[in-house]
């Protein structure tokens, strides 16, 4: 059985909708933010043993000069709780993992993330893959953004993504993440976003992918 999570029910509704009528598929909203995410899915996984493999799915915010623009598809490689640390004036330090070792960077290269990357291709549905950031105070400036692309080698950012992988690294639960950019990590400007539209065409991506990892019919109604 395949979990996929969104942060809200906009990102979860083209993807509802598509996989209506199948089996293999459960659906969970788990609220904005690592904490709301790790709460949400921890609580599920308790009650649910079934769940074989885990999908997270939505928006993100794309890095300036990265190649990315606005409705590009991403599968994440890596994620990164990119602000847990120390923030100073200028820019965010990990803490020493000599003095305060934590779990801040989670390999997503597994066995769903190259199946997914097979199945988008045969789609033609054109993706990037890299890392991918978690932050828990969304980058409303491009130079935070510029900051973060550069410290972690990363494309874009979000706010669940490294919450999700951890919980599932705890339950031994395969974890795959595919998000769509709505909008670019600059100078805060909300005009420009495209949210809808990103929720529309990570939901449809999502549904390829289980297509193709369960055989399930899509419907487009």
């Amino acid at each position: 059985m395949y979990l996929l999570v969104a942060a809200t029910d906009l990102e979860l509704e083209a993807a509802r909708k598509t996989l209506a009528g199948s089996q293999n598929v459960t659906f969970l909203s788990s609220g904005v933010g690592p904490v709301e995410a790790t709460f949400s899915l921890t609580r599920y996984l308790s009650l649910h043993y079934q769940i074989s493999a885990v999908i997270n799915f939505g928006v993100a915010g794309a890095y300036l000069n990265t190649g990315l623009d606005l409705l590009d598809m991403c599968l994440a490689s890596k994620e990164v709780l990119a602000d847990l640390g120390v923030c100073l004036a200028d820019r965010i330090e990990p803490f020493c993992p000599d003095s305060l070792p934590v779990n801040r960077e989670f390999d997503l290269e597994n066995d769903l993330f190259r199946e997914a990357k097979k199945i988008l291709e045969l789609e033609n549905v054109p993706f990037d893959a890299g890392t991918f950031l978690t932050v828990s105070c969304a980058s409303g400036t491009d130079s935070r953004g510029d900051h973060l692309r550069e410290t972690n080698r990363a494309i874009c950012e979000n706010m669940e993504g490294a919450a999700i992988a951890r919980v599932c690294q705890g339950f031994g639960i395969d974890f795959l993440e595919l998000r769509c950019m709505s909008n670019m990590v600059e100078d805060r400007n909300p005009s420009r976003w495209q949210l809808k539209e990103a929720c529309l065409a990570a939901g449809f991506a999502v549904a390829r992918v289980v297509k193709g990892l369960t055989g399930v019919e899509l419907s487009y109604r």
